[in-house]
């Protein structure tokens, strides 16, 4: 692949605490210069363009229940920018210091009252940091995968938090997959979660 310039620079549109717009002077296969934009959760000097650094943000749990692995926490969350409740796995971002296991840990707990147990057996390639929304954000996530235990509650939510805990079995997923709005990368787990197997649920991570 070329090593032609694709940026000439960048500037800073917002000034949010979570969430903030640059504009990019972007160059494309001619030459020629014109804006991009994109959002990023990163502070000045950390954006991915300016790093090349492919360093995880946040996380998504894959948590099936620990006595009854035919059965996956979801979550079923109010979400602004598309004014609907949408299917999700349970999700979060990392704070500063933590792990991704740790971020499911607390997540999980935060957002369904469940404990989380990770699975760690499985290549270390599965474990690290992807892009999402690459074409709009520099975001990147991890998906953790393990048990959950426990009874779901709501406790943890924070007033800006509309959150339904579901449980479901893969009759469940497949209507979900077929009826509701489901976040693509949710989809894509639920599809490894109604072909897994009771007695081997992680099979599947195996690569």
């Amino acid at each position: 692949m070329s090593d032609r310039e694709h940026v000439r620079g960048m500037k800073k549109q917002t000034d949010n605490k979570f969430l903030n717009m640059y504009e990019l002077n972007a160059v494309d296969r001619n030459g020629r210069e014109h804006p991009y934009y994109f959002a990023t959760r990163r502070k000045d000097g950390d954006l991915m363009c300016q790093t090349g650094e492919l360093k995880a943000d946040g996380t998504v749990i894959y948590a099936v229940l620990k006595d009854d692995p035919e059965k996956i926490v979801l979550v079923r969350q109010y979400r602004y920018p598309i004014n609907k409740y949408i299917y999700e796995l349970p999700a979060g971002l990392i704070d500063e210091g933590e792990t991704s296991e740790q971020t499911a840990i607390r997540e999980m707990k935060e957002e369904t009252g469940l404990t989380f147990e990770p699975f760690a057996d499985y290549d270390d390639c599965l474990k690290r940091p992807f892009t999402q929304n690459q074409g709009m954000s520099d975001e990147c996530d991890t998906a953790v995968f393990g048990f959950a235990i426990g009874e779901p509650s709501n406790s943890g939510n924070e007033a800006s938090e509309d959150i339904e805990v579901v449980i479901a079995d893969k009759a469940m997923v497949k209507k979900i997959l077929k009826e509701e709005i489901v976040t693509i990368r949710g989809a894509y787990l639920l599809i490894n979660f109604l072909h897994s197997d009771k007695n081997d649920p992680f099979a599947f991570l195996k690569i």
